[in-house]
């Protein structure tokens, strides 16, 4: 069988094969089809299902592209990997939704259609737990919603906070400020963060409160109003812990709490605060959980892969 598009011009052909191509030889490998670009048009050949499937990813790339995105390989990766796993998938949807934030990078985007969902979640609801593996977004998109918030004024501060575990929580003996005890814990926080906020103005929102950075101990008796507060590593807070944090959520707030259940490192037989609030809390109208998986991994191949060997080993 065979299916054509056409390019609008060359340009245009070579943001949708890539470099070297890259992206083409990706399309063929991943749904054995054959690809023939000749007078800007593009033809795929190959089996009907395989061919369907290719020009799928072709053509709605070609409406990310034409919407002003930029296609790099891995994006091309997930995308196949995407209509391989679920042909109804709108990729156009997922890539164009863009989170804008305030640094070079000005936007930052959905790779997946659990991310997206995940996106989503948290612009519809007022508290969001994101459940999933390492490498899922879950804390960089909770970021990314967060800085978005506060640059349109939604909220006046963004709160992070953190289980400090290995240090029982009581971080006094350490020497120096509150601050610099707690950001060993929170650098993946941090790491978002940097990738987001231009780095001169970081320490200038922290030292006016605007960024404040906490232990999950330090939350006890507040209420935080007009806040984007993200919990991370909720995994490792004790029920009593995320009942404490759940009920500061004041007006005007949005909660994000993010955690991998398979990898707790709470004393063996201590029942994680996140499994707790999943079973109390899941019925509530106004709480979403979202769950990501192996297939919305945005970092290296390998990763993903170590991810699904792990599932299917939690599943025998």
């Amino acid at each position: 069988m065979e299916k054509e598009i056409r390019m609008n011009n060359d340009a245009e052909a070579k943001s949708l094969f890539g470099r070297h191509d890259d992206n083409l030889k990706l399309m063929e490998k991943a749904f054995n089809v054959k690809t023939v670009y000749r007078q800007e048009i593009l033809k795929i050949l190959g089996e009907k299902e395989n061919v369907d499937k290719a020009l799928k990813v072709a053509e709605e790339s070609l409406t990310i592209i034409r919407g002003g995105g930029v296609l790099k390989k891995h994006d091309m990766t997930y995308s196949i990997n995407m209509v391989k796993n679920n042909q109804d998938v709108s990729l156009h949807d997922i890539y164009l939704d863009k989170i804008k934030v305030s640094s070079k990078r000005q936007h930052v985007t959905p790779k997946s259609k659990g991310q997206k969902e995940y996106v989503d979640a948290i612009r519809k609801h007022d508290i969001v737990f994101a459940v999933g593996p390492a490498g899922t977004g879950k804390t960089y998109l909770a970021m990314a919603m967060a800085v978005n918030a506060l640059n349109k004024g939604l909220v006046s501060r963004i709160i992070l906070t953190r289980p400090a575990l290995e240090a029982g929580e009581n971080l006094g003996f350490l020497p120096g400020t509150l601050y610099e005890k707690i950001v060993p814990y929170l650098r993946p926080v941090y790491d978002a963060l940097y990738d987001m906020v231009e780095a001169d103005n970081i320490q200038d929102y922290i030292d006016r409160g605007i960024i404040e950075v906490a232990p999950l101990a330090y939350m006890r008796g507040r209420t935080l109003n007009d806040s984007f507060i993200i919990l991370d590593e909720a995994q490792n807070s004790t029920p009593e812990q995320m009942k404490m944090f759940l009920t500061r959520l004041g007006f005007d707030s949005k909660t994000v709490i993010t955690g991998d259940l398979t990898q707790s490192d709470l004393p063996k037989g201590k029942v994680s605060g996140l499994a707790d609030a999943e079973k109390l809390l899941k019925s509530i109208e106004g709480i979403q959980f979202a769950y990501l998986k192996g297939e919305d991994v945005v970092r290296q191949e390998l990763v993903q892969e170590i991810i699904k060997a792990y599932e299917m080993k939690s599943n025998e």
